[in-house]
């Protein structure tokens, strides 16, 4: 069901919600945790799928504050939008659709509307504040998830993540890397578990998962580590491999074909592993398992970084990642 209330205040949409539930017996009872997610009008219909998809998963009451760019500052305006039942997957889904002055106090714009005692995650899919804890829907946030992918500058993007980082920040940059972690940690849990010397680290340069990727293993091994960025004329996109140097051999891990990656170790055959590029629903649902800081996240943005020599030098025509 879809409610729409045109030229409205938060008041009206919360007495409308009161009101919804109590002639639909829609409840929001077992709603674990309140999604705002800060958008534009042309962005709002992903996120709010992505969203529904998730809430199967964790039963929540989303908020979207939706802003068109380029609007009139004097005309000041609320429409609102209301979707539950099977519009709205598991969770309720309120739409705050703000121009001029309406728009401006986006925290006055939620407040009403969260659950009590429930946590708050706010996300911004597209461009996200300079520093999103201190910002209006930060501040009230348990957990802030950005996605430096998005941004004009995506590698620029990690570094003012790094700068403006507050516990409880999270980026889909990281989240990305799920898969990949999981999978180059079991390779080096097999023997000969010899330690590893040195990292190579390829992708594109529009792909911040592939510098978090090199900053983790650089912790994690405390290897010399090599983050090798193609331009996008290459003509891939995301992480393209890792290669990892040890006494015995070079153990790789390339994703040459979309969603499949080749494994090549020393004295053993070659394998094909699945390794998909995760979707924007399981990278909220993933995002959504933990409502406590991410320390790992923390220490890689904050630190690891750091241990990169250049993680925004693209390579050189001619070379070979």
């Amino acid at each position: 069901m879809i409610v729409e209330l045109p030229d409205t205040t938060t008041s009206q949409v919360s007495k409308s919600l009161v009101k919804i539930r109590e002639e639909g017996g829609v409840v929001a009872l077992g709603r674990v945790l309140t999604l705002v997610i800060a958008t534009t009008h042309d962005a709002e219909e992903e996120a709010i799928e992505a969203a529904n998809d998730a809430s199967r998963e964790h039963p929540m009451r989303v908020i979207v504050v939706s802003t068109a760019s380029g609007s009139d500052p004097d005309v000041s305006r609320l429409d609102a939008e209301i979707r539950v039942g099977g519009d709205a997957g598991a969770s309720e889904v309120v739409i705050l659709r703000a121009s001029g002055d309406a728009a401006r106090d986006e925290q006055g714009l939620v407040m009403g509307l969260l659950l009590p005692d429930a946590p708050v995650v706010t996300w911004w899919p597209g461009t996200a504040p300079e520093v999103p804890g201190d910002s209006p829907l930060g501040r009230i946030a348990q957990r802030r998830i950005t996605d430096a992918s998005m941004q004009s500058d995506p590698q620029a993007a990690l570094d003012a993540l790094a700068a403006s980082y507050r516990p409880g920040d999270a980026d889909f940059a990281w989240t990305r890397l799920t898969l990949w972690r999981a999978q180059l940690a079991a390779v080096l849990d097999q023997p000969p578990y010899e330690p590893v010397t040195t990292v190579q680290v390829t992708g594109s340069i529009d792909s911040p998962s592939t510098t978090l990727l090199a900053a983790w293993l650089s912790m994690q091994l405390g290897a010399s580590t090599n983050c090798a960025l193609t331009g996008l004329e290459h003509g891939s996109h995301g992480i393209r491999g890792v290669s990892l140097g040890r006494a015995t051999g070079t153990i790789e891990l390339v994703r040459d074909v979309p969603g499949v990656a080749t494994l090549r170790q020393p004295g053993q055959p070659v394998h094909d592993v699945a390794l998909p590029r995760r979707s924007l629903r399981d990278c909220l649902a993933d995002e959504l398992r933990r409502l406590d800081p991410d320390e790992l996240y923390g220490e890689v943005i904050t630190r690891g970084l750091g241990l990169l020599p250049d993680h925004r030098t693209p390579l050189s025509e001619g070379a070979t990642a």
